[in-house]
């Protein structure tokens, strides 16, 4: 879309990756990205906590741009904990204790590819590497879990999916559980690999469907298969 100059001064203040921005720059421009932030205003105005800072927000946007792309790994909201969100779904700050999920991502990589379960849970070097770690809201109020869905960050979400699937090919797209699963309606199967398994929680995983679902070894064969660089999944300790 053209911009006025008005609006790109706008857009210029929005602290995202170029090659995102100008992917998402009518959605970033609609009056729901305005309701979207005069929310998060209130809630600030409020002295509501939320979670991740506002610098990392879009963390993941920016440490995966978009032509780097290889794999999307769909969370649902930030975690609602001191320290732990910082705008990269199932990650964690370095040095912080293992979220249940993620502890059960990291045995499920061990049975898969042998990787050795790590202590470390931040996951900025599969980012790094063409993992877009996207959460479907991007924010949350400290200790209130789902506080902020259904405000507008999933139709944001939904246009990053969109523009995936319709200018990118070969993307891996994992979704664990149904709240991804729904989400991942709109990819289109015959462009890309869609690998869908139960969500690492706990009590979803012991259910059955998450342990033995083969994602990463899965992914990197369809990365390979189709001539693109596969992912090192491996973490330092």
């Amino acid at each position: 879309m053209s911009v006025t100059e008005q609006q790109q001064a706008q857009l210029d203040k929005i602290q995202l990756d170029a090659s995102w921005k100008g992917a998402l720059s009518e959605f970033l421009l609609s009056p729901k990205m305005d309701e979207l932030k005069q929310f998060l205003l209130s809630e600030k105005n409020a002295d509501k906590l939320i979670y991740p800072p506002s610098s990392l927000i879009f963390n993941a946007l920016n440490t995966t741009p978009l032509n780097q792309v290889k794999v999307v790994i769909l969370g649902q909201d930030p975690y609602h904990g001191p320290n732990q969100a910082h705008g990269l779904s199932f990650s964690v700050q370095k040095g912080l204790p293992l979220p249940p999920s993620l502890r059960n991502i990291f045995h499920e990589l061990n049975t898969d590819l042998a990787i050795p379960v790590t202590k470390n849970g931040d996951l900025t070097e599969w980012a790094k590497q063409g993992v877009l770690l996207l959460n479907a809201v991007l924010t949350v109020e400290a200790g209130q879990p789902t506080s902020h869905q259904k405000r507008g960050w999933e139709d944001f979400t939904d246009q990053i999916i969109d523009v995936l699937n319709e200018q990118c090919e070969h993307i891996v797209f994992i979704l664990w559980g149904a709240y991804a699963q729904r989400k991942g309606q709109r990819i289109d199967p015959n462009k890309h690999l869609i690998l869908k398994a139960a969500h690492p929680s706990p009590l979803a995983a012991n259910r059955g469907g998450f342990f033995g679902c083969k994602v990463f070894s899965k992914a990197n064969h369809y990365l390979k298969q189709n001539g693109i660089e596969p992912i090192n999944w491996q973490l330092d300790a």
